[in-house]
């Protein structure tokens, strides 16, 4: 939606310069929204800017409010701005809903056998690796590269990752907009975020526990792939939990497709286990795309170097993994022991953006950097374009 015909310059310098407010969840400008329902500016240069937000109680209301008015007050001929906010009708909010899905009147299937998104789950054989720390420091870092970016946290007995990028504070979680059949995750460093721990209600995360059985398991893992809308992503990244159990068979046979980025630590044990959560996810069709060694070792103040658990875990994963059926399989970094990147992550900020020359830090940018240059097999999928006749 663009200014109507009529408008004088200053309200069209407005329209333009709303045209760069986003919505936070969609990573969309409202006015191709339909969110802006009226622009005017008098002859003082005072603007009225009147915006519908999807539900009364949006959590994005407020930050929509600020940008709107600082956009507004800052257009060419503006002196002042004030912002009236409303909320949409039914028949509006049906309309915004086509907007986001495309104009697609139903829901098609996100990361279908067809989707050019690539979808990476991440695995290890045991817990207390740091698998979910590493996931959400690469989806952060893929997100700070320019890439579209959304984030699964599968791992619903052991979900953390709210609390690591900032979504949940002093017992309470950031929950998804809910709009009509759309579920819209909210959104941390520009990564999309989805987590159980975002349904608990009113429940502190923290003294709240998730006891489900299989069935309910996967149907929680396919309403997140289903109802959760995401919109055009570049990279969808799934923290599983640890081993080899339902969540881990679920996610094979819904996103057969997807690749896997394999954690483990430089002890044997962890490595051994590693590997068997490798063969699973292979069972089932997917593609181990690299190793990361996580806790590779503590940095000494003199230079030197503690191995607190060993040396060659995950070398020694990845020759496991390699054979010639499946080629190659990579070791994509080894990231040290660091106290302040541990920090970083208990505080919501990702040391990847609060302090990147933090040595594990760095290495995760590295691996970051090495999975968005890794080759896609897109052999046999639809592009979803057609030659011209």
């Amino acid at each position: 939606m663009s200014a109507p015909e009529g408008a004088s310059a200053a309200e069209r310098a407005v329209w333009e310069a709303l045209g760069r407010v986003r919505d936070p969840e969609i990573l969309r400008p409202i006015t191709e929204l339909g969110m802006v329902d009226e622009v005017r500016v008098d002859a003082a240069g005072r603007a009225r800017v009147a915006i519908s937000l999807t539900i009364a109680g949006c959590p994005a209301a407020r930050r929509i409010e600020e940008d709107t008015r600082a956009a507004a007050g800052g257009a060419a001929g503006v002196t002042g701005a004030e912002v009236v906010v409303g909320v949409m009708t039914p028949e509006e909010r049906r309309a915004f809903t086509e907007r986001v899905r495309g104009g697609r009147e139903t829901r098609p299937q996100q990361f279908g056998p067809d989707s050019l998104t690539r979808v990476i789950a991440v695995t290890s054989g045991k817990g207390g690796v740091g698998k979910s720390s590493l996931t959400a420091s690469l989806a952060v870092a893929l997100a700070a590269r320019g890439l579209a970016v959304g984030l699964v946290d599968a791992d619903v007995f052991g979900f953390s990752i709210p609390g690591i990028l900032g979504l949940s504070r002093d017992g309470r979680t950031e929950q998804p907009t809910r709009l009509d059949d759309l579920i819209l995750p909210p959104v941390a460093h520009g990564v999309k975020t989805i987590s159980i721990g975002m349904f608990l209600g009113d429940q502190d995360p923290r003294t709240t526990a998730v006891s489900w059985r299989g069935p309910m398991l996967h149907r929680t893992i396919e309403q997140f792939l289903r109802d959760v809308w995401f919109g055009d992503l570049d990279v969808l990244l799934l923290d599983l939990p640890p081993g080899t159990g339902d969540i881990a068979i679920s996610v094979g046979q819904l996103l057969p497709q997807a690749e896997v980025l394999v954690i483990t630590t430089p002890q044997e044990a962890a490595a051994d286990v590693a590997v068997r959560s490798a063969l699973v996810a292979r069972q089932t069709g997917q593609r181990v795309i690299g190793v990361v060694e996580n806790m590779a070792g503590l940095p000494g103040p003199d230079g030197g170097v503690i191995e607190v658990f060993g040396t060659g875990g995950g070398a020694r994963v990845a020759e496991r993994l390699s054979d010639a059926e499946h080629g190659d399989v990579p070791l994509l970094g080894s990231v040290p022991l660091s106290p302040g990147f541990r920090e970083a992550g208990d505080r919501g900020a990702p040391a990847v953006l609060a302090d990147p020359a933090d040595p594990a830090a760095a290495a995760v940018l590295t691996i970051a950097e090495r999975i968005a240059g890794l080759g896609r097999g897109l052999s046999g999928r639809s592009l979803g374009i057609s030659p011209a006749p």
